[in-house]
């Protein structure tokens, strides 16, 4: 792990390494808090029993506690789908596969999503960068080889969208480890 991006962190395994940026930061005022990056368990949160506790004696219409249901699995929705962390694993003799692990921050993920590219296919893995409203922002891809003459662009890291010093190690350390293997 990086002490000035505490969220990344390099994992060397037999076989494989992985790249993984996590959805977390610490508190900039120095006091060693984590802030969760997407929301996390908020404050706010807490009152929804609370509110429900009250409102529920009085509840005698099925459409007020039919919207109250509904709002409520809304907001579970939200936070099971939020992005805890992102990877990049580079298998040498095979590929890379890329990874999105979502669900609830104080809970093991509960939706993994996995693009696998085979080493055959990989044509590149560059930095490259992108406007995004008045800010350049840079972003790690993995450009795929699919047919006789298309390509295709995998992003990496795609929901967090780390800074540039993290990209360039995880592409310093893929451009290696691909190079080796190749």
């Amino acid at each position: 792990m990086s002490p000035s991006e505490p969220q990344f962190a390099v994992f060397h395994r037999p076989g494989f390494t992985e790249y993984r940026v996590e959805n977390w930061r610490l508190a900039r005022d120095g006091s060693g808090r984590v802030v969760m990056g997407v929301s996390g368990r908020e404050w706010h949160y807490f009152l929804i029993p609370l509110i429900v506790s009250v409102i529920w004696p009085r509840v005698h219409d099925t459409i007020l506690l039919s919207g109250l249901v509904l709002i409520l699995l809304m907001l579970v929705y939200v936070q099971s789908t939020q992005v805890l962390f992102e990877s990049v694993i580079v298998i040498p003799p095979h590929g890379i596969q890329l990874e999105t692990h979502r669900g609830l921050p104080w809970f093991s993920p509960l939706i993994v999503e996995r693009q696998f590219i085979p080493l055959e296919q990989l044509q590149d893995f560059v930095i490259h960068e992108g406007l995004q409203k008045w800010n350049v922002r840079y972003y790690l891809a993995a450009i795929r080889l699919s047919g006789s003459a298309d390509f295709q662009v995998h992003v990496a890291f795609e929901n967090l969208l780390p800074h540039f010093p993290i990209l360039l190690e995880v592409y310093r350390g893929v451009q290696t480890v691909l190079t080796n293997a190749r």
